[in-house]
């Protein structure tokens, strides 16, 4: 299982905390290889992003999280 998500960078752009959310994980080719690592984030999820319709378990991993 590799390890590189959430990202071990600070990235500010486009908002705070950017390395740790979901749409980050697919922009680096995460999901792809690794989706085996990838399901313990979306597992049994309670937020949705409202801006790009994932669902994760914590709201952390989203840019712009609701609760389910």
């Amino acid at each position: 299982m590799s390890n590189w998500f959430p990202l071990d960078l600070e990235i500010t752009k486009p908002h705070p905390g950017h390395e740790a959310h979901l749409c980050m994980a697919h922009n680096t080719g995460f999901i792809e290889k690794n989706l085996e690592a990838y399901k313990k984030f979306v597992k049994d999820g309670k937020f949705v992003c409202k801006s790009c319709g994932r669902v994760a378990a914590k709201a952390e991993n989203l840019c712009d999280p609701e609760a389910l």
